[in-house]
């Protein structure tokens, strides 16, 4: 249900400690996450998932201000370290590997909040592609906010940087001026346009089990909750992503659903480092929760 004009309430910071949902050795590292809990709370939250070599509180402390905005507005949100991160105990490991974490993380939140009735994902980078990979799991999780996904493979980085740095190059000004006056090493210059060119046929070639752009397409078009991307404009990793979005079929398709929404950030960088982007993805995500 929409709401025109929200009241913020008062919010108490609570530390939790719980265990990850794994089976594996490190089953009893303790993990640490910060609930952001509102007094009157609503039914709807909002669990933080990390990426990356980040904790609880994000980069220029992102999770942490966007955790304070959203619980002020009546949204519990926990954001939690990961296994081998921040406070948490275990070992490092790969985005891969975080569903029994954020499973963990997830009965834990069901438990410190009873009027809990369904839970959206946020993440960014990596933290959104291992959050949209664990959603079609849990009933529970009814919707994603995914910043800027993980989506690399070789193919894709030589393709984002061939149309995004090569390309704008040849229709500069500043750079025929370069070549003219002899300060552009023109010969290393078309050498490594030739490695970038090569990458792009060879990737495309070869078989990219590792990559993750597969797994998030297979997630997404499991998952039947709402989808918000938001995607930096200044960001080589934001611009493989919308090039998946445009030029794949089975991309498309995702994306042309109802629950689909899509929003761009003009010249905002991959961690949102401006105070101003910052706060336009909290505006971004504190309409769109409130929106339904």
């Amino acid at each position: 249900m929409k709401r025109d004009k929200v009241e913020l309430q008062p919010v108490r910071q609570l530390a939790l400690r719980f265990r990850s949902a794994a089976k594996d050795h490190e089953a009893q590292a303790r993990m640490v996450g910060i609930l952001s809990l509102p007094a009157v709370p609503a039914p709807r939250g909002v669990l933080i998932v990390t990426g990356g070599p980040q904790y609880r509180a994000g980069s220029h402390r992102q999770f942490t201000l966007l955790a304070g905005a959203l619980a002020a507005q009546g949204l519990p949100v926990l954001r939690f370290d990961l296994r081998g991160m921040g406070d948490s105990e275990g070992a490092p490991r790969g985005y891969r590997a975080t569903g029994p974490d954020i499973a963990g993380a997830l009965a834990q939140f069901f438990d410190a909040v009873p009027s809990l009735r369904e839970v959206v994902l946020w993440g960014l980078c990596d933290g959104a592609t291992a959050a949209a990979c664990h959603a079609p799991r849990d009933a529970r999780i009814s919707a994603l906010i995914l910043l800027n996904p993980w989506v690399r493979s070789s193919a894709g980085l030589a393709r984002a940087t061939l149309l995004h740095y090569y390309l704008p190059r040849l229709l500069q000004g500043g750079f025929w001026r370069k070549l003219a006056g002899g300060s552009v090493q023109l010969g290393a210059s078309l050498a490594s346009l030739r490695q970038v060119a090569a990458a792009t046929r060879n990737a495309v070639a070869a078989a990219e089990d590792e990559a993750p752009a597969p797994a998030l397409l297979q997630a997404l078009t499991q998952f039947q909750g709402k989808v918000l991307l938001i995607l930096s404009g200044d960001d080589l990793g934001a611009r493989e992503c919308r090039a998946l979005l445009d030029g794949d079929a089975a991309w498309r398709a995702v994306t042309a659903r109802a629950q689909w929404t899509q929003a761009h950030i003009d010249g905002a960088n991959h961690t949102f480092a401006s105070a101003a982007w910052r706060g336009e993805v909290e505006q971004l995500c504190a309409r769109w929760l409130q929106a339904w």
